[in-house]
């Protein structure tokens, strides 16, 4: 590894989702190894907590409410992010949102479309306004954050599984799209993660149980074990790869 490799010094980021869990870590260290970082979150409160818990860990982050699954909403928060940071290297595609269902051919029209346009559609929409800012400067990286769910159907999360799996396809295209422009978008695959999202899974002992005996290293996963992933597709490791999916499951899906 050549030294500064993991130095993001003048790179300018934004997670969404930043305010907790796995998009939390990431920015933090993405701005803790110099970037200078923004995030969204769809409600103010969240948003202010984790700005707080920032500061208060001595790094500097800027946030910004914004809803991905809605494209005016999306266009005002890079406004904004091209306001606080002048431009855009790193997109990181966090967001994400699961509803459980029993059964999807019999799910609620309205429950397909909420956790598809927050999921599918949040990471298309932005995404589309991160490669405008990306081909002006001349690349940049676009890591999505899906899921194992996109490769191995699972009971309760049928429409997240469907969700995922179209933001792994869509990582593919626009990696294929983008290549020549000097973007490079890839994917991180967690297995279950330990977050408020997935706490009706792993706070029921005999469900948590079940789900940590398909993972060969015994255990679920903590937010900090995705953030190496992320960090290395974001970094110049990893300029000469786009269109991958890397799993981060504890070796689930082998």
């Amino acid at each position: 590894m050549r030294q500064g490799d993991l130095d993001f010094s003048g790179k300018k980021a934004l997670v969404t989702g930043g305010t907790r869990g796995i998009g939390k870590e990431i920015a933090s260290a993405l701005a803790e190894r110099g970037a200078r970082v923004a995030v969204c979150g769809r409600k103010q409160e969240n948003l202010d907590k984790a700005l707080e818990d920032f500061s208060r860990a001595g790094v500097e982050v800027a946030g910004f409410p914004a809803n991905v699954g809605d494209a005016a909403s999306v266009e005002g928060l890079f406004r904004e992010v091209d306001g606080a940071l002048g431009g855009l290297d790193i997109l990181v595609n966090n967001v994400g949102m699961n509803i459980l269902t029993p059964q999807v051919a019999e799910a609620d029209e309205g429950l397909w479309d909420k956790v598809i346009q927050t999921n599918l559609k949040g990471t298309f929409l932005a995404s589309k306004e991160a490669v405008k800012r990306m081909k002006q400067g001349g690349g940049g990286k676009i890591v999505n954050i899906t899921s194992i769910a996109a490769r191995k159907a699972s009971l309760g999360m049928g429409i997240y599984c469907v969700a995922k799996a179209g933001v792994e396809m869509l990582t593919k295209v626009l990696a294929v799209e983008l290549a020549g422009a000097g973007i490079r978008v890839n994917a991180v695959a967690p297995c279950m993660v330990r977050t408020r999202f997935s706490q009706p899974f792993w706070d029921n002992p005999e469900l948590s149980a079940e789900i940590t005996k398909t993972i060969p290293v015994g255990r679920i996963a903590e937010p900090q074990d995705v953030v190496g992933a992320v960090l290395f597709l974001a970094s110049n490791l990893a300029d000469f790869i786009t269109g991958q999916v890397v799993a981060v499951d504890g070796g689930s899906l082998a």
